[in-house]
């Protein structure tokens, strides 16, 4: 039968999978609940590839492939070589710390020190600060899993007035669903969706639901407030002043010829803006939704709107931001134009496989290995005294059979099979770190004793070191938007120390994947900073990108220079100026009385 048809998508590399090209039907098979009429074709096969990801992750792909037809598939070894690579990655991704840096934080304080440095340690306090509340080093944990695993992880932002910071969720890559334009020039959407399934709930009677949070970026209208419909639903309705009159939201101006609304932003203090983000939080009964109903246009008059505590109406609310706080992040660096990423595993699906059914074999043939098939002739089979009929003879230690002249006994000897199995493992195992670029030194499968010499551990790791890179530079931009939408929902919640003004550049420093020569690079910054070809900031925060333990590198910088005596003494050598010593020591400035100096005569 030849190939009729050629996919080639961001989930080409599934395709040799018989599950993937077959028919998904509501309750029937691995993916009978992804048949849900809600859910849009065109992310169907995004969603199978999350959940056969998850499979494998779990040791569940024998189950997956007997639920898809094949009878042998609960018979299928897996011994988590998925889900060790996976954390491989995952561990040589993150490194041995996260940290967040904004660039001039380094720069030492004082009143010679100019605003932006000032305004660069405030920021980056302030953030550090934020990210230990909201266990950020947790989050990235969690995202970047799913990252890894399924190509990609999502971040959600919103700004609470009870904690009086923005808060910081994880959301399922399978409930995210963003309306993706044609437009070249789009470089995120507008319009995003998340979106699950509510089970019913025999105990309440309530049916199985749909829920759906949106945000959607569009045009600034008048003020809402929440009310009921007339069936005494919540819904928000517009509010009017006492002559009937739409009012506005207070900051907001109207365009008394277009009739535009906009709004200053303290981010952009000196630019209008007519753009803002909504929040609508819903549901639907499912025996509501007929065909032609998928996640991208439910019906409106079937919505329930959800109320929070606070007795805000969840319906387009306007949240008096220009951005949709969400960030999704790609485990790779996508193809040009893609919005969807490609899990670690993507390319070697099929040595994992391989690996499995080895594994299986393995596990047959280590079984008549270990009690080997014996065949034996001119034996009496003893019978049962009960029933008469002849016993099974059984192998055990100390057994002794008494053959008659002539008798003769043989065996299955299967050890060879099994260490050619063994053997193809091994060569399965190089192939894997091979090709996921993780490397047999990454994945600890090398010994030590192999490794001549440290230059050469160096070069086995080369693939190691690009696929890292590769994965970081997927990130840098996702992670400076992440910061940069924390500041900006800062400065719209009015939080004191916030003040207006364009965000600052804030990076997610990572630690070293590999373990690092920190006498090397502590030499390496010894020689620049005493020959003055580097400056003693740099230095320092080399030496924290190496490990060294090195929480803040401005109060390192002051503490070094607090007891740089010597730099001290050329300072005031060549300026003459006693303040910029002191100031350069950090001590206060000296007072202004003249003292009396006693002479011989007193």
């Amino acid at each position: 039968m030849g190939l009729r048809e050629l996919l080639v998508d961001a989930w080409s590399w599934l395709n040799y999978k018989p599950v993937m090209s077959q028919p998904v039907h509501r309750g029937v098979g691995p993916f009978g609940e992804l048949a849900a009429g809600w859910v849009p074709v065109e992310d169907l096969r995004r969603l199978q590839s999350y959940k056969i990801m998850a499979a494998y992750d779990a040791n569940q792909a024998g189950q997956l492939a007997y639920a898809s037809g094949d009878e042998n598939g609960l018979d299928r070894r897996e011994l988590g070589d998925a889900s060790k690579v996976i954390e491989a990655a995952l561990g040589y991704l993150l490194g041995s710390e996260q940290s967040i840096v904004v660039p001039g934080a380094e720069h030492k304080p004082g009143p010679d020190a100019d605003a932006d440095s000032g305004r660069a340690r405030h920021v980056q306090e302030q953030l550090r600060t934020w990210a230990e509340k909201e266990l950020l080093s947790m989050r990235i944990q969690q995202t970047e899993r799913s990252a890894v695993r399924c190509g990609d992880g999502v971040y959600t932002l919103a700004w609470s007035p009870m904690a009086g910071r923005p808060i910081l969720r994880t959301i399922d890559p399978g409930f995210y669903f963003p309306e993706l334009s044609d437009d070249l020039d789009e470089e995120f959407p507008t319009r995003v969706h998340f979106a699950w399934e509510v089970p019913e709930n025999k105990t309440t009677g309530r049916p199985a639901r749909l829920r759906r949070i949106t945000y959607e970026l569009g045009p600034i209208a008048a003020a809402s407030r929440p009310g009921v419909d007339f069936a005494g639903w919540p819904v928000r309705e517009w509010a009017t002043g006492p002559d009937g009159a739409l009012l506005l939201t207070p900051g907001d101006v109207a365009d008394l010829d277009s009739g535009a609304i906009s709004r200053t932003y303290p981010w952009a203090p000196g630019r209008m803006s007519w753009t803002t983000c909504y929040l609508t939080d819903a549901e639907w009964q499912l025996s509501d939704l007929k065909a032609g109903h998928d996640v991208y246009n439910l019906p409106a008059d079937k919505a329930t709107y959800r109320v929070r505590p606070d007795g805000e109406v969840l319906q387009a609310v306007d949240l008096q931001i220009d951005f949709v706080p969400v960030v999704h992040v790609v485990n790779l660096v996508p193809e040009a134009g893609e919005h969807w990423g490609q899990p670690i595993l993507a390319k070697v699906m099929q040595v994992l496989d391989e690996l499995a059914a080895t594994d299986t074999d393995s596990a047959s043939a280590s079984a008549t290995t270990g009690t080997p098939i014996i065949g034996l002739s001119g034996v009496r089979l003893p019978k049962d005294r009960t029933t008469g009929a002849t016993a099974p003879l059984q192998v055990r230690a100390g057994t002794v059979w008494a053959l008659a002249e002539g008798g003769s006994m043989s065996t299955l000897d299967t050890s060879a099979q099994l260490a050619e199995l063994r053997s193809r493992s091994d060569h399965l195992l190089d192939r894997l770190a091979a090709n996921s670029r993780i490397t047999s030194s990454g994945l600890g499968t090398l010994s030590p004793a192999d490794v001549p010499s440290g230059f050469a551990l160096q070069l086995a790791l080369g693939p190691l070191d690009s696929l890292v890179s590769n994965m970081r530079l997927a990130r840098a931009h996702k992670y400076a938007l992440l910061f940069k939408t924390t500041q900006r929902l800062y400065q719209a919640g009015r939080a004191d120390g916030w003040a207006e003004g364009d965000s600052i550049p804030v990076r997610l420093a990572w630690g070293p994947h590999t373990p690092t020569d920190r006498a090397a690079v502590l030499d390496e910054v010894t020689k620049a900073v005493g020959a003055g070809v580097m400056a003693l900031e740099t230095g320092v925060r080399m030496l924290a990108d190496a490990g060294y333990p090195i929480d803040d590198a401005s109060r390192e910088v002051q503490r070094i220079q607090a007891r740089a005596f010597g730099a001290a003494a050329r300072l005031a050598d060549a300026t003459g100026d006693n303040a910029a010593v002191r100031s350069y020591l950090g001590l206060p400035e000296a007072e202004r009385e003249i003292s009396t100096v006693p002479t011989g005569a007193e």
